[in-house]
């Protein structure tokens, strides 16, 4: 039997709570004060979770998360004036990477002038109405449902974005009156607000789906299919497969696209990214956008003469950077490029190949896939030193080495518990940090959709461990599919949202986080020459802008938040296996955080890996070497190794 409706509401608060329990929301974020603290505990009351963050900025990156993870707006409640200034970070990064986010937020009683001088005074609606898809302020109690229904709606349906709520004092304390309440209720006491439904999922126009198909029906052709973000969030891996197994075209996919297919799949171009962009005659954007991340479409980054073609779910998408000066002409892109759901128009393409009986040239044959295994193959080469040279007596372990192996190590954790065909299909992976997330994402491997998690279209820095938190809850709540949730941090980016390690210990989310420890922004000052202890220009206060203190001790930090932390690199299998376990209603045991120190940088050339185009290869391969003993060991024994394992 169905539970009996809840009573009606009698107060705002509680209507609030109400209209987001009718909208089947599961969890809200934020940070409470007034005049909104009344409306989180009625959510608690209502049954909702309520996760409560150290800053808004924090809480307003893993709300927009939750809703690319889930497909559904994360909600995020916060008070005013500050409250939402804090929040707009979160809410400009959910519009630049289009992440569903519905904001709600307090303000001032709505019979006060914005002359008066009311506490934390700030037009909400009128602050955020530039930076979100919809921005209301219900003109009265009663419109709230409206308000929050028509604004939750706007945030998924089309082209995803941020939309909020302002919400006014004296409309949370408000008594609703019976002749208030009337319309708003069903005959038996409900309330009468219907949950929004998915969104449609349109099809492309078939004059568009033809005229794409013939050319890549075109045996002369060098295609290339750069699967986006978009793609991800549109749940479209399974239209994917299909295209790519009919077609064997190469696929590459941007950071946040990746997964969708495995990262060991054959015509995965990732290993050699710069050959396939540069040498494609025709790319294919699905979900992906022609902005920083692909070079703006701008030679030489891309060929002279490439045709350009978009699939994407805005129109005002379709013709963006493929006319500008520096860019490739690509007279064809505009016509080409189809408005539709990614699955829906992959299918359509996929029946159009299929009508015209087109038979793909196996990639075995292939002199296109061939070219680029013949540069994945010259990548690897490059980068496996990198890898797999172990790191001299007295020196610190770089970047790419720390990685390799940190993942060998979680492979061989994972692969003990037999539980799944690869570590990576267990994980999900967030980066920050401008080194620690270029390097990570190219040696960290991903082979399900939507668990991976950087800095993404806005680059911001300071959502990682927001993120996290919003994985976590996606994941990890009852009824999910139970998925390790690893950040992996710079440490200047851990910096900005690090006192969120309490929210999770407070929570007992079992997260893994590791700082990359190199003590400064892309690098550090120590050398071999010049000790940091003994660097004069600290008391000169003359230290370069890049700097931040070497041999912090993060660890020490994350234990008085409530975390365990080590510092060691060789206990990352006490961190995989202490943060398993719990009592089965979603807990865990708590965040566990890894210092890793690796070397400063300072004498090694500040490069932009990601703009400058470097190539990243995945690989799972490692050599041995002292760290790598070192990292597999279990630090408190055989024996309580073993039990670990047991528990994976």
């Amino acid at each position: 039997m169905p539970p009996p409706p809840a009573p009606p509401p009698s107060a705002g608060a509680q209507l609030i709570a109400q209209t987001l329990v009718a909208l089947q929301v599961r969890i809200v974020f934020g940070i409470v004060g007034i005049p909104i603290i009344e409306v989180a505990e009625a959510l608690v009351a209502g049954g909702v979770r309520f996760v409560g963050f150290r800053n808004e900025q924090a809480a307003s990156y893993a709300a927009a998360a939750y809703g690319y993870l889930t497909g559904r707006p994360g909600v995020l409640l916060v008070v005013g004036g500050p409250g939402v200034v804090h929040a707009l970070a979160g809410v400009h990064g959910a519009q630049q990477n289009h992440f569903p986010l519905l904001v709600l937020c307090g303000a001032p009683p709505s019979t006060h002038l914005p002359t008066r001088g009311s506490f934390q005074t700030l037009s909400a609606a009128a602050f955020l109405a530039p930076h979100t898809k919809l921005a209301l302020r219900a003109p009265a109690p009663r419109y709230l449902p409206q308000a929050i229904r028509e604004a939750y709606r706007a945030a998924f349906w089309g082209r995803p974005g941020a939309a909020a709520v302002e919400i006014s004092g004296d409309y949370v304390t408000h008594a609703l009156a019976p002749s208030e309440l009337r319309p708003l209720l069903h005959a038996d006491g409900s309330l009468a607000v219907q949950p929004v439904p998915a969104p449609p999922q349109p099809e492309g126009s078939r004059e568009r789906i033809r005229a794409l198909a013939q050319l890549l029906m075109h045996p002369s052709r060098r295609p290339l299919i750069v699967v986006g973000k978009g793609a991800a969030y549109s749940r479209c891996e399974d239209a994917l497969a299909r295209f790519i197994s009919r077609t064997q075209i190469p696929f590459l996919p941007t950071p946040m696209g990746k997964g969708l297919l495995p990262a060991t799949h054959p015509l995965d171009a990732s290993a050699s990214r710069s050959v396939a962009l540069r040498r494609a005659d025709l790319v294919i954007l699905l979900g992906a956008r022609l902005n920083w991340i692909l070079h703006f479409g701008a030679q030489p980054k891309l060929a002279p003469g490439v045709s350009i073609a978009k699939i994407d779910i805005s129109a005002e998408e379709l013709g963006r950077n493929l006319c500008v000066p520096g860019a490739p002409l690509s007279a064809q892109g505009e016509d080409l490029s189809i408005v539709g759901d990614c699955g829906a128009v992959l299918a359509q393409l996929t029946e159009e190949l299929d009508r015209a009986g087109w038979a793909a040239s196996p990639a075995a044959t292939n002199p296109w896939v061939q070219e680029l295994h013949l540069a994945r193959d010259l990548g690897m080469a490059k980068l496996s030193p990198k890898l797999a040279t172990p790191t001299p007596e007295g020196r610190k372990l770089t970047y790419h080495r720390a990685f390799h192996l940190l993942q060998h190590a979680f492979a061989e954790l994972a692969g003990a518990a037999g539980e799944c065909a690869h570590w990576a299909d267990r994980c999900v992976v967030v980066s920050e940090g401008a080194n620690t997330m270029d390097i990570s994402r190219a040696i960290f491997p991903s082979s399900q959709p939507r668990q991976r998690l950087d800095a993404g279209t806005d680059a911001a820095m300071g959502v990682g461990l927001g993120y996290a938190i919003a994985a976590w809850c996606a994941y990890n709540l009852p009824g999910g599919p139970a998925k390790k949730i690893i950040a992996i941090e710079g440490d200047s980016a851990f910096g900005f949202s690090g006192m969120e390690l309490e929210t999770m210990a407070r929570h007992r989310m079992d997260i893994v986080v590791v700082v990359a420890n190199n003590g400064g922004v892309y690098r550090g000052l120590e050398t071999r020459q010049q000790r940091w202890d003994a660097d004069p220009r600290r008391a000169a206060m003359a230290l370069p802008p890049t700097a931040l203190s070497y041999h912090t001790d993060y660890a020490a930090v994350a234990r008085g938040l409530g975390a365990r932390a080590a510092r060691l690199l060789r206990a990352v299998s006490w961190a995989w296996s202490a943060s398993e376990g719990g009592d089965g209603d979603g807990a865990g045991r708590g965040p566990v955080l890894l210092d890793v120190e690796i070397e400063s940088g300072e004498e090694k050339e500040l490069v932009f890996a990601w703009l400058g185009g470097e190539e990243g290869v995945s690989t799972d391969d490692g050599g041995s070497g002292r760290e790598h003993g070192e990292v597999a060991k279990w630090v408190a024994g055989p024996e309580e190794t073993q039990q670990a394992k047991a528990k994976l």
